[in-house]
């Protein structure tokens, strides 16, 4: 793999980071994931717009602009002879040495990567959701920034183990539906989408967005708001997004079987977000 390391791309082994950075120190530093087809960025002005807002919240200082950020996402696309890929845009505090500061981040350093993804199959291989034994952490500031600080997820990953068919859903602290570990939750009930509010602390998903943009196109009314847990066992269909896997249907979750995996609904706004994607969104 060839990584993108401020301005240079080189060998993954040969890329480093400072002792110093306070992202590696501290958490400090922000990424995105998203999603090259056929060597287009797709949805990449809502992931810049994204960025951004993180950027301005933690006062780290917004050295490139969008179009040289998709520049550097194209050209270490290039390098690892893609045209569909993965890519994880991280941008760092940068090297500020030991204690935090008071004025924001002026020098950050910027990584990315670049890899394969299997190919869209359809219909997907549906998941099973399975519920995390402890709650999604409150985002630490107003919203919940896609940052470093990524301890909730990976220690959802270790309970759930290597079940790649199986996705880790949390709940909030007061037993409402919160998100996946890598995926923001969708089901219908009567008709009606049914998606966890922002204001649970979850991730503002680009995705998540981009489902309930279609949503509106296709005429299918949407409720975003605080649910238990149970509302996914009591629903029609459920489904998962996320930028690399796109829609997911749900075939179960926990030990129980759902009535029905991939129905009309899913499969509708599956092949509306399939049509995005071939007109560049």
């Amino acid at each position: 793999m060839y990584v993108y390391c401020d301005g240079t791309i080189l060998p993954a082994e040969q890329a480093t980071v400072s002792v110093l950075d306070h992202g590696f120190l501290y958490g400090i530093g922000l990424f995105e994931t998203v999603r090259v087809y056929e060597g287009r960025l797709f949805l990449w002005k809502e992931h810049f717009a994204r960025l951004s807002a993180g950027l301005l919240a933690l006062r780290i200082r917004q050295k490139w602009s969008g179009e040289e950020l998709a520049a550097a996402i194209l050209q270490t696309v290039e390098a690892n002879g893609l045209t569909d890929a993965y890519v994880r845009l991280s941008i760092t505090a940068g090297a500020e040495g030991i204690g935090l500061v008071s004025a924001g981040y002026e020098q950050p350093s910027l990584f990315i990567f670049a890899k394969t993804v299997p190919p869209i199959i359809e219909p997907p291989r549906p998941k099973r959701l399975q519920m995390l034994s402890f709650p999604r952490q409150t985002a630490e500031g107003p919203v919940r920034f896609k940052s470093h600080n990524y301890l909730n997820n990976a220690l959802g990953r270790l309970e759930i183990g290597k079940q790649a068919d199986v996705e880790g859903v949390f709940l909030t602290h007061d037993g409402h539906l919160a998100e996946g570990i890598v995926s923001n939750l969708f089901w219908i009930r009567d008709g009606q989408l049914c998606t966890p509010s922002t204001q649970t602390g979850i991730l503002d998903g680009i995705t998540r967005r981009h489902v309930l943009k279609l949503a509106a196109h296709l005429g299918i009314p949407v409720q975003e708001g605080f649910f238990p847990a149970d509302a996914l066992k009591l629903a029609d269909e459920v489904f998962v997004t996320n930028s690399i896997q796109e829609i997911v249907p749900v075939a179960g979750v926990d030990e129980m079987d759902l009535l029905e995996t991939d129905g009309r609904f899913t499969r509708a706004l599956r092949f509306a977000y399939r049509e995005s994607v071939a007109s560049g969104g």
